[in-house]
Parts: structure tokens; sequence; C-alpha cells
């Protein structure tokens, strides 16, 4: 409920709540035996529009059923402006989280909201509108993949210094499903980040165990405190490789039925994400934009448990031959083959054609750049070093090959990642002509690799059609953990060399990205730290490439 802004009616209000009083400034709630409160999990805001706002918080309340918490949106940091403000319950069916939809404000305003149960008060945030008309410049963070027990938050913490960001966007694996011995757990124990519950999650109460373990994260809290914050789940909100009727973390009966899983992470999703729920009949349908005035358009993508097909497996293609190209081809390129399902595609056709945003930037999880890799790297069975090493021999003495280095040479070229929307490659295409005959200038967002990437974005017939900016992981390790066999450097000094499309990565550290767009250009810089496995650490600057308006190549800024 909302509150006329003027003081007047705002006294009436504050005199209607009957049993509850201020106190030190503070508003009590209804005094029978008031037990204690806090806000231990922060505030957060999301989901910004022109004129309004999610704002969010949870109560720690025992022994309370229903707890009314009374929230405050000001125009200064002292409150001394008092601008919306209204009372709310919560109770254990929500998990005690608060998502209030504050209406009437103002567009490209920014504003500090707090919240207070029981004499207590919560943080202040700050949040902002999004602004309409004529816009010179949108700052978006970009984040993915922060995987608690594998290391520190610093990525949040530094994006929440930033004093110009327009909102956050995080692209996925806000939060990892596995035991406290699963992926990248070894030195949780010695950083006192082990997760709980100490088992996988599965079912509702252990999510929301889960989320709460994260959002108790100071460096998280920060980020969500200085900014809105524009979300969309991965994989791993769930469990490891969804689609649309199950994952590969999951084994029907042993783990209880995959949609009463889905549906239950979900539910705690959206509990503890400052997100707004279009259709509460589906809370599956995340997809939705964010128009930046006439600047920018962000369309924010669901392409896990809509519609995805099942993940194709590349051990079906080989044999002792080697790999079946032309059926691996067959595969990815079936037309019954979804990522986003054709209502999904059909809204987000309708979206680009309405907006006459500047720039069309799709937020969504996975890369949509052809990442394709000789068959014997693809599946592990040579170097990168040790393939450069033999083409060079193959150049220079062809006729000194053995019959082993013929058959690595003569593997065909193949997707390096079939969860990707090299995977899909069908729908990729349909998406693609969309934005190309529609002539929008396409940005695409992406994450789930835990590295750096940016890449022109081409279709199959090799015309230009936008770029893409992958943001690296916030803390979940990434090719320096699974490419043993190369440093670093060498991976991505091989990838842009070998890969047409691609032209910028970086393998090693772990952060995030700022993409920042003007009337004239979209780019992305990166930021890294050096560790995440200590508190103490040292920030560094990546490099920038962007694209000028019509362009739709990217170069080095």
């Amino acid at each position: 409920m909302t509150s006329d802004p003027s003081s007047s009616n705002r006294r009436d209000f504050l005199g209607s709540l009957g049993a509850a009083a201020l106190a030190g400034g503070g508003l009590v709630c209804a005094a029978e035996a008031a037990p204690a409160y806090a806000f231990a999990h922060g505030v957060a805001s999301g989901d910004p529009l022109a004129t309004q706002v999610i704002l969010w918080t949870r109560v720690t309340a025992q022994g309370d059923a229903s707890p009314r918490v009374f929230w405050e949106v000001a125009s200064d940091a002292g409150f001394t402006r008092v601008l919306r403000s209204g009372l709310v319950r919560t109770s254990a069916s929500q998990d005690f989280t608060v998502k209030v939809d504050v209406t009437g404000l103002q567009p490209g305003t920014r504003y500090h909201y707090r919240f207070s149960c029981g004499g207590t008060r919560s943080p202040v945030g700050r949040t902002r509108t999004l602004p309409q008309g004529a816009v010179q410049q949108v700052r978006l963070a970009v984040f993915s993949c922060a995987n608690y027990p594998a290391g520190y938050f610093h990525a949040y913490a530094e994006a929440a210094r930033m004093a110009d960001i327009d909102a956050a966007v995080h692209l996925g694996d806000f939060i990892y499903e596995y035991d406290r011995a699963g992926y990248a757990s070894e030195q949780a124990a010695a950083m006192g980040r082990e997760v709980l519950p100490v088992h996988e999650c599965t079912v509702l109460a252990d999510y929301r165990t889960r989320h709460a373990l994260y959002r108790g994260d100071a460096d998280l809290q920060a980020l969500m405190a200085s900014v809105p914050m524009i979300a969309v789940w991965d994989d791993h909100e769930i469990a490891n490789n969804t689609y649309v009727s199950g994952a590969a973390n999951h084994t029907e009966g042993t783990e209880g039925s995959y949609a009463v899983r889905r549906d239950a992470a979900i539910r705690a999703y959206h509990e503890w994400l400052p997100t707004r729920v279009a259709d509460p009949s589906d809370p599956r349908k995340i997809y939705r934009s964010f128009d930046f005035g006439q600047l920018l358009s962000l369309h924010m993508l669901e392409t896990r448990v809509l519609a995805r097909s099942k993940q194709l497996s590349l051990s079906t293609y080989v044999d002792e031959r080697g790999v079946d190209a032309d059926a691996l081809d067959a595969a990815v390129n079936d037309a019954g083959r979804k990522l986003l399902g054709d209502e999904q595609r059909g809204w987000l056709q309708a979206r680009l054609a309405a907006s006459t945003a500047t720039w069309q930037v799709l937020g969504q999880q996975v890369l949509m750049a052809r990442m394709h890799l000789p068959a014997a790297i693809a599946l592990g069975q040579i170097s990168l070093g040790n393939m450069a090493r033999l083409s060079a021999k193959a150049a220079a003495t062809p006729d000194r090959l053995s019959a082993a280095e013929r058959y690595v040479l003569g593997q065909p070229v193949i997707p390096d990642n079939l969860d990707a929307w090299d995977g899909y490659a069908a729908e990729r295409e349909l998406v693609l002509a969309g934005a190309r005959a529609l002539d929008k200038n396409l940005v695409v967002l992406a994450g789930d690799t835990h590295n750096a990437w940016a890449s022109d974005l081409e279709d199959a017939a090799g015309l230009p059609v936008g770029v893409e900016f992958a943001t690296p992981g916030v803390s979940s390790p990434g090719t320096e953990k699974s490419r043993l066999t190369d440093t670093p450097a060498e991976v991505a000094r091989w990838f842009t060399e070998n890969i047409p499309t691609l032209r910028y990565a970086e393998t090693e550290h772990r952060g995030f990205m700022v993409v920042t767009a003007t009337p004239q250009r979209c780019e992305a810089t990166w930021y890294f730290v050096d560790t995440v496995a200590a508190r103490s650490y040292t920030l560094s600057t990546g490099d920038t490439w962007g694209t000028d308006v019509d362009e739709r190549r990217l170069r080095r800024i």
C-alpha cells in the first residue's frame, strides 16, 4: 500500500496504524510481546521502470507469525523529504521476505529507501528509475556465476563503489545448488564459506536456506543496496544443465519430481530477488524488457525452463573413426530444437520491432557467438600448444606426418559447448535474422562460461548482425582450471587467432564487465581481480571493445 506524498496525508496514514507507534524515529510493530527483529540480509531494489521500482528486504523474525514492516522512499539519504511510504505484512509463507512495487516516482531519478520493524531500521538503500526521452549515456554492471564456496565476491564490492552505474544486470547462476563437497568447494572450509544446507538443494526449504546464505554476504549486500538489479536465472538456481523437462544434475524419483523441484527453486528465487512477476500464474515467464529512454532497450531472456530442448551429447556422434560431422551438424541445426521457444521468440521479435531505442540489448545466459574448435581439442585429445605445433609441422613437412597425426588433423571443426547457442543453431539463425531484418543495432550479453569474451555476431552466411560481450564469473573458476595443459595466456591467444569471430578473450581471472552505451557507441570494459581465495586482492582493468552505430563489428577502443 502507498500513501500520498503530502505531509498531512502521511501524518494521517501513520496515525491510522493503530497499535503501531513511532519510537525514536522508527516504527514499532504491533506491541503484543514484540520479538526482536533484524534485517540481516540487507536491502535491495530491482526491475526499475520509469515511474516505479521493486524494493526488497527480509525480516529476521522469531516468534511472530506475521510481522508488519514499514517502508519509506525519500529524495535524500537523511529522509527529510519522504515521498512514498507504506505498511506491508510478511510471513513464513514467503520466507519473511518483503517486496514492494513502489509507483508514482519520477523518471531518471535517484531515490533512497529503508524499512522499519519492531523499532529496528534496515540499512538505507539507493535506487534509481529509468530515464525517458533523449539519454546521453547508460552504464550497466554485468555479472554471472557467483559460487559462494569458490571464493569471495570481490566483483560485487568493486561495482558497488562505482557511482555512475545505472543498474546491475545479473545473467544467472546467482546461487549454486551443489552440496558441501560439490563444485569448486576445495578451499571453502579454509575461507569460512561452506554452504548451507550441507546437502544438495532439492526442495523449497533448501533453496531458501541457500539464498539466505548468499544474501548474508557483505559484498553482495553492498551491491544490491547501491543500484537496482535486473536479474534472470541460468541453470544453477535450479540444477546443473537444466532444460524444459529435467536437468543433468537431477535424478527423477531419487531426488523427487523435477517439476516440483524446479517450481520450488523458482519460488525461492522470486522471494529472494527483487523481481517483478509479470504472470503470477506462471512465474517461469521471467522474460521482460527495460527501456532506458530512446538510447537502450534491454530485453532479458529465459533460456532454461520454458522451452529449452535437452542438450545434445557430443559422445553420441563419436566412434572409432572420429566425429560424425554430418550427423552432428544435422542435429544442432534441427529446427525443432529450442532455447527460447516460439512464444518467447515471438515476444522478442515484437519488442525489437516496437522499440525505437538506438541499442537493442539481449540479456541472456549462454554464448550466442560461434565457438567452434577442432574436434581433437573439443574432445580433450590434444593441447592447444601441441595442436599449434602439429599444424606447423603439417605446413612445413606434410610427408613426415604419422597416421595418428593425420587422424587428428583430419577431424572436423565442431561446436565446443552444446549447452550454448551452438547446440541450437537453427533458432539462433531465427533470432539473428529477425534483428537483421529490422535493421537493429544488436548487442548480446552472456555469462555462463566464467571467462571474458567479445565476439562479432554473424549469421550462417557470414553477414554481420551485431556483437556479443560475455562477462567473467564473479567467483566460479574458468578455463584456467579446465584446460590445464595450456596457460591462460596460451588459451586466449589460440582462441582469438583460430576462431574468426572472436575478438577478445581473457581466460584467467574472475570479475565483471561494465557496458556503456551512448548515442554513438556501445562498448564493454572488463574488470578483473587477481584472486577470490583471499580477502586481500588487486583490481585491474582489462580491454575495452565496442561497436559504433550501424557498424555491427567490434573494434578495440
